[in-house]
């Protein structure tokens, strides 16, 4: 016989399906003009609601049996061995270094005063890890037509200060990951993947097709409504390196020494019988600091949204590579305008649609994406452009807390002449056509 609580729960989960049919399945018709075309959104159904109400129901508040299973289900995903859930994509790019910055590396430690190669154009939070820990960020140039790091300039840049590269898969194109291996591999350096952008973007490397944030030494993901996934909030880091993951955890997690999961005591089985820095032999292990490390867990309710995410994924990714394609035909032809072009050896999973607007093309990037913004299209720069340039970088300058490999050009080019359109799996075919049409509209009257 059901118990009641069984049958009040498939009740209560049955009725969250009723809710999300009445609520939020029927969209409205498109109005073109009076619509909004969002440039990212949630994407979802009823299972990711009917996930999370599941969860709320258990009442496990903080990570437990919903955050482990989507890291073991999202690493397996991902063809990696160890997978860490945090609370934003940020915060994965903060851990991520922070366990490049432990002792237990020895010589390939990094510390304060030693060196990062990465760019400017791309999201702060790539950069801010490295400052704010006291380590020097190497900024070098784009390349304009796959808006990443231009890697002509690594050895311009090497120093025997360097320790790490950590630089972005720019809105889902990957940077030439051959390139940046090759020159860490030469010089025994990190190389961090902040792959926020590209989850499930691909490159062909030592003979195989690998996941972008997989082929460094640690990548890390996002989970903000916008991106490929989404928990609303939530991040990620992985790797295949054993103690960078217990780091990523234990810097995660208090900065505590001790491994048991969430809610379980003693899993060592040593819990007050070990002798840990200066601290009385015994000592509760629970409460063993080995580093001074953050509180950035997930929620087993963002989990729960995330396990039905994931099985979307592979979806997402189609239908984010066709809505590129769409838009690359419909405007490859259209004078004044550049186009992204896909790195070699690479399938990328498209987080935005690059533009470029030529210095001759008779208008600027601020009167097209003006008028795009006056259409109901929303649009976004490429983020910082040029992080130097911002009110953030001020003191950092003024101390000389960084290094520049030359003027960078085509970073400043793409803060003045760059902007995206999106692609996400909520644009239809009457939303492309419009945004479409809408830019041929702008060009015509020029």
């Amino acid at each position: 016989m059901v118990e009641k609580k069984e049958y009040l729960k498939a009740k209560i989960l049955e009725l969250t399906k009723e809710y999300y049919k009445e609520v939020h399945a029927e969209g409205a018709a498109f109005v073109p003009g009076k619509t909004r075309v969002n440039y990212g959104g949630r994407y979802f159904d009823d299972a990711e609601m009917v996930n999370l109400v599941d969860a709320s129901l258990d009442f496990w508040l903080t990570a437990g049996p919903w955050a482990h299973r989507f890291e073991k289900h999202f690493a397996a995903w991902l063809g990696v061995k160890h997978c860490s859930l945090c609370n934003s994509g940020s915060s994965a790019n903060l851990l991520a270094f922070s366990a490049l910055t432990a002792s237990e590396l020895g010589e390939r430690q990094i510390k304060r005063g030693d060196e990062v190669i990465t760019v400017a154009a791309g999201f702060p939070t790539t950069v801010s890890s490295i400052l704010q820990y006291g380590a020097v960020p190497v900024f070098v140039d784009m390349d304009i037509a796959e808006s990443n790091i231009d890697t002509t300039q690594l050895e311009s840049a090497y120093s025997d200060k360097v320790k790490a590269v950590m630089v972005a898969h720019s809105l889902g194109n990957p940077f030439n990951l051959q390139a940046v291996l090759d020159f860490c591999r030469k010089h025994n350096l990190w190389l961090v993947e902040d792959n926020c952008d590209a989850l499930g973007s691909e490159y062909f490397i030592d003979g195989e097709w690998k996941k972008t944030g997989t082929i460094g030494d640690i990548g890390t993901s996002s989970f903000y409504p916008p991106h490929h996934m989404t928990m609303g909030e939530g991040g990620a880091v992985y790797t295949n390196n054993a103690l960078l993951h217990k780091l990523v955890n234990s810097y995660r997690d208090w900065g505590r020494d001790c491994w048991c999961v969430g809610g379980v005591d003693n899993t060592c089985g040593k819990r007050f019988n070990g002798k840990f820095g200066n601290l009385p032999i015994g000592y509760d292990h629970k409460y063993v600091y080995s580093r001074m490390g953050y509180n950035l867990k997930a929620t087993d309710l963002q989990a729960a949204i995330g396990c039905a995410q994931l099985e979307k994924l592979d979806f997402i990714i189609k239908r984010r590579r066709e809505n590129f394609t769409f838009l690359h035909e419909e405007l490859k032809d259209i004078k004044g305008l550049l186009l992204p072009e896909p790195q070699k050896n690479s399938r990328p999973s498209w987080f935005g649609f690059f533009i470029t607007v030529k210095d001759d093309a008779g208008f600027t990037r601020n009167e097209l994406t003006e008028y795009l913004e006056e259409h109901r299209i929303q649009t976004r720069n490429l983020f910082a452009g040029n992080l130097l340039k911002h009110p953030a970088f001020d003191q950092y300058e003024k101390d000389k807390d960084y290094r520049v490999i030359g003027e960078l050009p085509v970073t400043d080019k793409i803060m003045t002449n760059s902007f995206w359109l999106g692609v996400y799996p909520g644009m239809t075919k009457e939303k492309l056509q419009y945004m479409v049409d809408t830019i041929k509209s702008f060009i015509a009257g020029k």
